[in-house]
């Protein structure tokens, strides 16, 4: 996949749950999700997108972005974080910032 930004995620029981909250953040069938055995690559070119609100909608209320910290081992392109996001993003000179890009 050219341009491809998003997680590194290493397995664990709450791991297809993170996977499915990040395919409802983003557009169908734009994701690729690389399974390596010991870990998963969810990949997106360009901009990938996980909002707390998937997040807890798949693992409950008490889920909070700053869990997923402990699950990812790495990333792929720049991440920007909030209270109730996470973007990881390639930033070229002819792109806009995540910041400009409607979710």
């Amino acid at each position: 996949m050219e341009d491809a930004v998003g997680p590194v995620l290493r397995m664990s029981e709450d791991l297809e749950f993170v996977i499915r909250a990040i395919e409802d953040d983003n557009p169908p069938g734009s994701l690729e999700v690389v399974d390596r055995g010991a870990y998963v690559r969810v990949q997106r070119s360009g901009l990938l997108r996980l909002t707390r609100a998937s997040l807890q909608r798949h693992l409950g209320a008490d889920f909070e972005l700053s869990q997923l910290e402990a699950m990812m081992t790495a990333f792929a392109g720049r991440i920007r974080t909030s209270s109730d996001e996470v973007v990881w993003y390639l930033q070229t000179t002819s792109s806009p910032p995540p910041e400009a890009v409607a979710p």
